[in-house]
């Protein structure tokens, strides 16, 4: 038997949007227990499930969920795969045809049907093309929509769309838990062309992005197609530096991922490498943060950390480590929102569990001690420096920032850092535990990606944005330290100016 309800109501979408005409296809099914019928509510509410099933975790990390997979709905078991094409199963007791033919002789208005306590339809009466059915209208009837975060990559994946939990509209915070948008490009495997760059886009000398120790980072367009682009210009000396931007072309290939830069082209001249990449205009995380019209709570703490777990946690799937993880490597996809994006592999490297890995790069606040006492490295050394721009978004403070870097390096080998009872004023219990499991010694004690995404801290969202409205006393911090380091690079800047001039120049 097979029942289906045409666009017989209007609703408005839960996620935001217009109004929308629902269909729902029902089907029912006799069970061996008399009188009861299993019917299913049809409808492909399932996203549609990767190209690919992620790549297995890596040793030391608990496997993933199953590639596709919901969490518990109201009436299912938890754990438990739901079919595509249904959203809930439903035990409706089976009325006697005496008592169907009394209901429909009953004058007055149709009752509605009610929800029961364990979220299976109550059969109340009969409803326009479904008897005794009719669609759960969400929050708007009082009965708020279950959460259906789906598995992309292994990890939770919130839907897409900013989510008005309920009572929003009396003034709680609005719950931007939205994944971060994909690249404008579908994922593709670069090869190195030593044409000119000029050929095909045009590089904005003028309009400098970022730059670092590598170069600087234009932004550029694509001829052909108007794409806006970002080149990062890399100068190259040696042998080793041109292996090295090949490394970091090869470690980009292999990601695909809505948190991780993508790489869109390449080219190599005889001084120089250019690497086309996706563009995004949000900023660094940090600055975006100390904008003083910004209003930084705990919860947007959470979401931007659940993100770059996430972009983390893809990278130790497929074991790459990136080894170079601070806040000027993170960058916001726009001025809205909470979404970002990990930039920067120069220095990731794959990982190879029957070859220790040792290296001696990094900035000096956010080594991990197995990289200061130049020792094997492997996942948790990401970790480290995860937990590191966790305290500062929490606090404003760098946990082991000494007045040298070699005090730095020494508070770092030590572990020397405790919660500044000031800065930590009134942040909740789970913040400090899960900074608390990050900034430990011993790297086989550190949480993995994946034990972060599972953290109480970075769950449980909705009951979070109710209660987060306090504004965080780390934003004043974190202005004073943005401050501070841009002073230090002005003035690393002037000092090798100053140096260079001593040097007679060419006749």
């Amino acid at each position: 038997m097979r029942l289906t309800s045409g666009p017989s109501a209007k609703t408005k979408s839960p996620y935001g949007g217009g109004e929308t005409h629902p269909r729902v296809s029902v089907h029912v099914q006799e069970t061996d227990t008399p009188g009861e019928l299993l019917v299913t509510r049809g409808g492909n509410l399932s996203p549609t499930p990767p190209a690919e099933a992620p790549a297995a975790a890596h040793p030391g990390e608990q496997d993933p969920p199953g590639p596709w997979c919901c969490p518990q709905a109201p009436g299912t078991e938890l754990g438990k795969q739901i079919p595509k094409g249904a959203s809930k199963l439903l035990l409706l007791r089976k009325r006697s045809s005496d008592e169907g033919a009394k209901a429909e002789e009953k004058p007055g208005p149709r009752a509605e049907p009610a929800m029961g306590p364990s979220g299976a339809w109550r059969d109340k009466g009969d409803d326009a093309g479904v008897p005794g059915l009719q669609q759960d209208k969400g929050p708007e009837a009082g009965n708020p929509e279950p959460r259906r975060d789906c598995m992309a990559g292994g990890v939770g994946r919130a839907e897409a769309g900013r989510r008005t939990p309920p009572g929003a509209e009396a003034g709680r915070v609005v719950l931007d838990d939205s994944p971060a948008p994909p690249a404008p490009f579908e994922h593709r495997v670069v090869s190195v062309k030593e044409t000119s760059t000029s050929a095909g886009y045009t590089v904005c000398q003028h309009e400098v992005l970022g730059g670092g120790r590598f170069g600087q980072v234009h932004r550029c367009t694509e001829k052909s197609t108007g794409l806006s682009l970002a080149a990062k210009i890399i100068k190259v000396k040696s042998t080793k530096d041109r292996e090295d931007v090949k490394n970091e072309i090869n470690i980009m290939n292999q990601l695909s991922h809505v948190n991780l830069i993508q790489l869109y082209d390449a080219f190599e001249s005889k001084n120089s490498f250019t690497l086309i990449m996706e563009y995004v205009d949000g900023g660094e995380l940090f600055d975006r943060i100390t904008d003083e019209k910004y209003h930084l709570t705990e919860l947007d703490v959470v979401l931007f950390t659940k993100q770059i777990c996430e972009g983390v946690h893809y990278l130790h799937q497929h074991y790459i480590l990136h080894l170079d993880l601070k806040p000027e490597n993170i960058l916001c996809v726009s001025q809205t929102g909470h979404q970002i994006k990990i930039i920067d592999f120069g220095l990731a490297r794959r990982y190879k569990p029957r070859e220790k890995l040792k290296v001696n790069f990094g900035t000096p606040e956010f080594l991990a001690p197995e990289v200061v006492n130049y020792e094997f490295v492997s996942f948790p050394t990401d970790m480290w420096s995860m937990g590191v721009i966790t305290y500062m978004l929490l606090s404003g403070l760098s946990p082991f920032l000494g007045e040298t870097d070699a005090e730095t390096m020494n508070f770092i080998v030590n572990c020397n850092w405790d919660f500044d009872a000031d800065s930590f004023e009134g942040l909740s219990e789970e913040a400090k535990d899960f900074v608390s499991r990050l900034l430990v010694k011993e790297k086989s004690c550190r949480m993995s990606a994946t034990q972060c995404l599972k953290h109480e801290w970075l769950n449980n969202l909705p009951a979070k944005a109710s209660e987060s409205k306090v504004r965080l006393k780390s934003q004043l911090l974190l202005q004073k330290y943005m401050a501070q380091r841009k002073w230090k690079k002005h003035f690393y800047v002037v000092t090798a100016a100053n140096r260079l001039r001593k040097f007679p120049t060419c006749p």
